[in-house]
């Protein structure tokens, strides 16, 4: 990163900046998808002919077609009826009550002329009847002549009507059948021998108002079964991949209709899919800044890691969109060449394992729908798992990951496990397949995996040097004994090889007890001290001859040239380029501890000294694994130069060690605490007690 650009990140709070890059972020995202989400439209008006085949691009429910096929369903639903068999009962009594009225009036008249006042009287008397049944309308000779014939006209009259009656209305009559009824009893009344023609309108009047229905609609039943006819008719859904219309045919207005329910019709465009694109996006850029905006690092790494996160999954957006636009063009789907693990491994070196199963579940969702074919109810569920399992093998076994061909290794797993998915995904289709489709579907599986390693290992080394990242890989490269450095330590300074080498077992040991990066602790050990080739035969490790030339030196000279080993160390990791990590622990590892013996050497001399010449410049330990190193470095020279050490030795000289610098506040820039200095108290006894154990002394064997 340079300097200017830096200066003006510095000069933005993180926060600020978070939300700046999640929102260009999100922007690239919503502008690539955009195609993605809107599908294709069609420019076609009724009654013209079908440019192509078209497919239903969703499943729908074709809701007037089902309401038709409900009122098809009821239309056919049989009234229920209930026949009443007392009908005829109650309506041969009515009858009889009406010739027993007349009957029981006809008694109390005596003279033998009728008047209109008894025809009066006569219909008062029947009033109660007549008012309840509309039909029973007398006029005044029908009751006149009712009340001048003989007794038995009366009888036989009453006789007959009630025996029609009876008979025609023990049978089923529906309200649409009473005036064929009634129509029917007229005409056998009409055909009767015995009754008088002098009152055969009135009884005709009788008998017609006697005839009803004797079945009536079950209103009730009949709206239940309407009910259940119209709710076991399924609902018409137009189904995915059902063809609407095929190339060349008559669009007629039905076909119109569903090409307008299904959105297909360029006036038809909805804004719904675009509202839900962005809410997606939304969605995956607030668990992003949730992420970031909790980590604990330090504010210049936690800037690089959004930064990276932010390229690589807008890297993996524009692989899609390349990709998707090529799926026409191919019958097999090809979206199983895209490379699953690339941005999780990608993030995964340059981040965390938190920050790379987050990329993985937000990449697999895009996929879902930038690979969307218009059959899929939302999203293409078969890529989307596809990248998640090949994301989720990756970052499982890049756990240990120690070389480069555990990445390797890595890839073949997330290559088994792309097979294992397409095998999974071509039996669950249930489709045929021959074997040139299954040959590609399994070279795709492979191709996937391979690209995912190839791409990240061809992409890691520049987003290493573009954001100064230290990566687990960029840490491998630098362990290697062939490194030219390495080559220098242990030509010029073999002692000093050594030494650095049995720190590093020692730190790494202890940097991973308490949870701190054991790697870069180890590799940072091998290169803490490369200043000391500048000047070997000035550090006793590196006196193969006995000669201290120290012992012809002042102290303050001798000073001087042993602490100028960090700052020249730093100087030459500097001209080769190493990572600042790396050159921050060849400056710290040693904080601002004081020389003892070239200062009590000085002070014997009788001389007036500046402590400060006698002290390391600094920094102090500003991260835990500098820490560690900078009490492993003393440990390690201080247990080699004890004379028969024994655990007991080694715990107590440890302990002061670490004591020491506790009291001379060494440790107060880094955030080690004192339970974890008792924890890498407890590792370094144990390793010191493996390395210098005790041995069995053999006897002598006799000359």
């Amino acid at each position: 990163m340079s300097k200017h650009y830096k200066k003006i990140i510095d000069k933005i709070s993180f926060r600020t900046l978070l939300i700046i890059v999640l929102l260009i972020t999100g922007l690239l995202q919503f502008f690539l998808m955009l195609g993605n989400v809107r599908g294709t439209t069609y420019d076609i008006q009724a009654f013209q002919l079908a440019p192509e085949t078209i497919r239903a691009v969703k499943t729908v429910e074709d809701t007037l077609k089902t309401e038709q096929d409900r009122d098809n369903a009821e239309n056919n639903v049989e009234p229920v009826y209930v026949f009443n068999k007392e009908t005829a009962e109650h309506r041969v009594a009515l009858v009889n009550s009406i010739f027993e009225i007349i009957t029981d009036f006809r008694k109390e008249i005596k003279s033998e002329k009728i008047t209109e006042t008894q025809v009066t009287q006569l219909r008062n008397k029947l009033k109660e009847i007549t008012d309840s049944q509309s039909q029973l309308v007398f006029t005044n000779s029908q009751l006149q002549s009712l009340l001048s014939v003989q007794d038995s006209a009366i009888y036989n009259a009453s006789k007959v009507v009630a025996d029609l009656i009876e008979k025609i209305l023990s049978e089923p009559i529906r309200v649409e059948e009473v005036t064929l009824k009634r129509n029917d009893i007229e005409s056998k009344i009409r055909q009767s021998t015995n009754i008088d023609e002098n009152i055969l309108n009135a009884v005709i009047v009788i008998g017609r108002a006697a005839i009803i229905e004797t079945e009536t609609l079950d209103q009730e039943k009949t709206k239940e079964l309407i009910h259940q006819a119209r709710e076991e008719v399924e609902p018409t859904r137009i189904l995915q991949g059902q063809i609407i219309v095929s190339e060349g045919e008559l669009v007629n207005r039905e076909v119109y209709r569903q090409l307008e329910l299904l959105g297909l019709l360029n006036n038809d465009t909805t804004v719904k899919p675009v509202i839900g694109l962005a809410i997606l996006i939304i969605l995956q850029m607030s668990f992003m800044f949730i992420l970031f905006e909790r980590s604990k690092i330090e504010l210049e790494k936690k800037r690089n890691t959004v930064f990276v996160t932010a390229i690589v999954y807008s890297m993996s957006i524009v692989v899609m969109k390349i990709l998707s636009q090529l799926i026409d063009q191919f019958d097999e789907t090809i979206t199983f060449l895209y490379p699953t693990a690339l941005a999780t491994m990608l993030v995964r070196l340059l981040v965390n394992e938190r920050a790379a199963a987050l990329v993985t579940i937000l990449t697999a969702a895009s996929a879902g729908i930038m690979f969307h074919e218009g059959y899929a109810a939302v999203l293409q569920m078969d890529i989307a798992l596809y990248i998640i399992f090949g994301g989720l093998a990756s970052i499982y076994f890049m756990r240990n990951i120690e070389k480069r061909s555990d990445l390797l290794k890595a890839c073949g797993i997330v290559s088994i496990v792309n097979i294992l998915f397409i095998a999974f995904y071509l039996l669950m289709s249930q489709s045929d397949y021959g074997l040139s489709e299954l040959v590609f579907y399994g070279v795709a599986g492979i191709t996937s995996g391979m690209l995912s390693g190839a791409l990240t290992m061809g992409l890691l080394p520049f987003f290493e040097s573009a954001f100064g990242i230290l990566s687990k890989m960029k840490l491998i490269e630098l362990s290697n004994p062939n490194h030219p450095l390495l080559k220098k330590l242990l030509t010029e300074t073999p002692g000093t090889y050594h030494h650095s080498v049995m720190v590093a077992n020692l730190a790494e040991a202890a940097c991973e007890a308490i949870g701190a990066d054991g790697l870069l602790a180890r590799v940072g050990c091998y290169y803490h001290d490369l200043g000391k080739t500048k000047r070997p035969a000035f550090f006793i490790e590196n006196q193969m001859s006995g000669i201290n030339p120290h012992d012809s030196l002042p102290p303050e000279r001798s000073a001087e040239i042993i602490i100028a080993h960090t700052t020249d160390g730093a100087e030459l990791l500097r001209q080769y380029k190493m990572p600042q990590e790396i050159i921050d622990i060849a400056l710290q590892h040693h904080g601002t501890s004081t020389l003892k013996y070239f200062l009590h050497k000085a002070k014997e001399e009788g001389r007036e000294i500046d402590e400060k010449v006698f002290s390391y410049p600094g920094p102090k330990p500003q991260t835990k694994e500098s820490a560690v190193i900078s009490i492993a470095d003393s440990v390690e020279a201080a247990v080699r130069s004890m004379k028969q050490p024994n655990p007991e030795k080694i715990q107590q000289l440890v302990h002061s060690i670490i004591q020491g610098r506790v009291q001379e506040h060494q440790f107060d820039e880094c955030d080690v605490s004192l339970r974890e200095l008792k924890k890498i108290e407890k590792v370094l006894c144990e390793t010191l007690n493996g390395i210098f154990h005790s041995r069995i002394e053999y006897p002598k064997e006799d000359q």
